[in-house]
């Protein structure tokens, strides 16, 4: 009887989404501006705060802006963006390059938005014992080549930037090919592990668990009708595209559609 209680609500939920305006979503994966190096393979990125940059980031902010965002959506926690945002709209917040301060602060105040959604929560990465396996399976080679490949995708994101704009570069980020790259990169993991040995289903489940984490905080967090930006780095896109692909009552729009040409 619980479960059936359960799925009724659950049932009058979805049915309450359907009957309203949809969620619009723009979900545009990102780089890290500041060059923090958490991640396994990193961008070089270029010095945000110069002023022909901060000229090429004006021009994404304008053109998010034509999509009349009611929501902005970022990777830092809830409250580390609340926070900071009402630092930044004062004018008391350190000057910053993080693309969350420059992406999604900016675009948030030009189109006067008195808060900004921090999503982020924390996750594990087990690498290591991914790393462990393939050495005693005799995979080291092919795990390096991986990682090199991966090496390559930041490589080329990094000499992108000489050539193209910010926006450019984000819309080259956001691509279908690109974001198709970017989650075979993780599904490649599952061919490491075997039989009660799975380090790659291990990294790939705790991946998932962030992923839906942060998806979970963008459902709860959005009303029918508004209309979201959010901005993550881009490797977590193909994860949460797809988890919003299955919402009811949310509609997700090409982020190429409103980032200016390179």
């Amino acid at each position: 009887m619980r479960r059936l209680l359960v799925l009724a609500l659950l049932l009058l939920h979805s049915a309450a989404w359907a009957a309203g305006p949809p969620a619009r979503v723009i979900l545009i994966g990102t780089y890290h501006f500041s060059n923090p190096g958490q991640d396994q393979a990193n961008v070089e990125s270029v010095d945000v705060t110069m002023p022909r940059r901060q000229a090429e980031l004006q021009a994404v902010t304008d053109a998010l802006a034509g999509f009349k965002p009611t929501f902005v959506g970022v990777e830092w926690p809830a409250e580390a963006a609340r926070d900071n945002y009402a630092r930044y709209l004062d004018g008391t917040l350190p000057a910053s390059r993080n693309e969350v301060v420059q992406l999604g602060f900016r675009l948030a105040k030009q189109v006067g938005l008195e808060l900004v959604h921090g999503l982020d929560v924390p996750g594990d990465f087990p690498f290591e014992p991914l790393s462990a396996w393939a050495q005693a399976n005799g995979k080291s080679g092919d795990l390096q080549a991986l990682m090199a490949q991966a090496q390559g995708i930041t490589a080329r994101i990094t000499a992108l930037q000489t050539t193209r704009s910010i926006g450019g570069v984000l819309r080259e980020m956001n691509t279908s090919q690109a974001l198709d790259e970017a989650a075979s990169f993780y599904t490649e993991f599952l061919r490491y592990g075997s039989g009660e040995q799975q380090p790659g289903v291990e990294l790939n489940a705790a991946w998932a668990k962030r992923n839906f984490a942060i998806c979970a905080r963008l459902l709860q967090a959005l009303k029918p009708g508004d209309r979201a930006v959010v901005f993550y780095g881009q490797g977590h896109v193909p994860q949460l595209a797809a988890c919003l692909r299955s919402a009811p009552g949310v509609e997700l729009i090409e982020a190429g559609a409103f980032l200016p040409s390179p």
